[in-house]
Formats: structure tokens, sequence, C-alpha cells
């Protein structure tokens, strides 16, 4: 993966984590550092199972992709606030 690729992905999970924690109701106890990991880790994820079911690369916008990563950082962020939040 070149550097732009590493870029790209690192500005697309920022993103999805935005997006997934937009998606939780209610007032999250994480950071926004913590957020980003989530994005961009759901991105990656999310990346890999739409490459899997074959939605990865479709013509104009992954709109199915997108709604993987998404959903997947939002589980990714309620389940590091119940884990924030029982300690």
């Amino acid at each position: 993966m070149e550097i732009s690729g590493i870029i790209s992905a690192l500005i697309i999970g920022i993103i999805i984590g935005l997006l997934g924690r937009l998606v939780v109701p209610g007032r999250q106890h994480i950071g926004v550092l913590w957020t980003l990991v989530v994005g961009i880790v759901a991105a990656l994820i999310g990346s890999a199972i739409a490459a899997g079911l074959g939605v990865a690369d479709t013509d104009g916008p992954d709109w199915i992709e997108w709604l993987i990563q998404v959903a997947l950082a939002a589980v990714g962020v309620v389940a590091l606030d119940r884990a924030k939040a029982r300690r």
C-alpha cells in the first residue's frame, strides 16, 4: 500500500468513526481519539467484508460498503462506551 492509500484510509476512517458516533443515540463516554480508532478499524474490516461479499467495487459510489463500515463503527462505539461505563 502506498502512502496515499494509507492517508486516504485514515481520512475515510475518521469520517466513518464520526458517522458511527452520530448514529448511536445519546451521549458516549469515549473520547475523540477512540472514536477515530474505532472508525479506522471499522473502515478496514468493513472493506474486507464488502470485498468478501462482492460489493466493494461497483460503478459509482460504494453505498453498501459505506453502510457496512458505518454499522461496524456504530457497534464499535457502543461496545467501547459500555466497556468504559463499567469502569
